[in-house]
């Protein structure tokens, strides 16, 4: 063992495997407290303890907001709809924008690019009362303002109108995003493609895209943290308490006049995080293999 230690590959190894567990362990500390003040009374750090003090308190009744409060399955309905809603609409219109950007050269096509970047700089606190403005003039376009099933509309005061404005602010990064994906498929594959008979929207569906799926996955994992965890757009725009997300819910809770119960915030805090880490087990080999799309082709 000790020679294996002193070989340089061997330190080599392990030295990034120690660093990073060392820098982990707060991480790892938070999220095990968090379980743990989840199922009792209240803790001293880690230590779950009862009402005098002694080791022990275990117990289910932060978590009785799952059938005690009918209207968290309805919230959790409108962030799950928010969460996949600005998923596809950022997943598609990036995919398509980014490519196009990539790959056809047209006039503007620097100053669009340059002004995507401005547009993400801008904080989307700054844009609240404008969006306010478009959404209440949707609200009274008939049929999609307020009468789509599931998310009400596209107008003001609907789950619809949120995802309107959060797909709208999240393009910039994603189209820049996807357009560094496309830059990196190499034109040979495209080409091969054209030349045996396939268009440019069939050389894009069955060739591009699939070389870029990496890339997809990333954005989409991105996307739904964005959406599931959204407050400041929900907040404004959504003054119906039917038409909370959770994020919008658990705030409520803090910034209620009584005492905090801090295991009740942190339970639905881990019922908040449950669906993020579900997707991203479906996503991780995407992700893990981001590298690994075509050779990089110039034009």
């Amino acid at each position: 063992m000790r020679r294996r230690w002193e070989n340089s590959e061997y330190r080599a190894t392990w030295a990034p495997i120690v660093i990073m567990s060392l820098i982990s362990v707060p991480v790892v500390l938070g999220y095990l407290w968090l379980i743990v003040s989840t199922l009792s009374d209240r803790t001293h750090g880690l230590i779950p303890v009862d009402s005098a003090g002694n080791f022990g308190g275990f117990t289910m009744r932060n978590w009785s907001f799952l059938w005690e409060d009918p209207s968290i399955w309805r919230i959790t309905l409108n962030t799950f709809l928010l969460a996949v809603g600005l998923t596809v609409g950022v997943v598609a219109v990036s995919s398509m924008a980014g490519y196009a950007l990539s790959r056809l050269k047209f006039p503007g096509r620097r100053p669009l690019l340059a002004g995507m970047l401005i547009l993400h700089a801008f904080p989307s606190v700054t844009l609240l009362i404008s969006i306010f403005f478009v959404l209440r003039w949707l609200r009274d376009v008939p049929i999609i303002g307020s009468d789509i099933p599931l998310i009400g509309g596209l107008g003001y005061n609907t789950v619809g109108g949120v995802i309107l404005v959060s797909v709208a602010l999240q393009l910039p990064l994603g189209i820049w995003l996807m357009k560094g994906f496309f830059d990196g498929v190499s034109w040979d594959m495209e080409r091969a493609a054209l030349i045996d008979g396939c268009s440019r929207f069939q050389g894009w569906w069955k060739v591009v895209l699939p070389a870029v799926r990496p890339g997809i996955a990333a954005l989409a994992v991105f996307a739904f943290i964005v959406g599931w965890g959204s407050f400041i757009i929900p907040y404004t725009y959504l003054v119906d308490p039917t038409n909370n997300v959770i994020a919008v819910y658990l705030n409520d809770l803090l910034g209620a006049t009584s005492p905090v119960n801090y295991g009740s915030v942190a339970a639905i805090g881990l019922f908040q995080l449950v669906p993020v880490l579900v997707f991203f087990f479906f996503t991780q080999e995407y992700l893990l293999n981001i590298f690994a799309g075509g050779a990089k082709g110039g034009a």
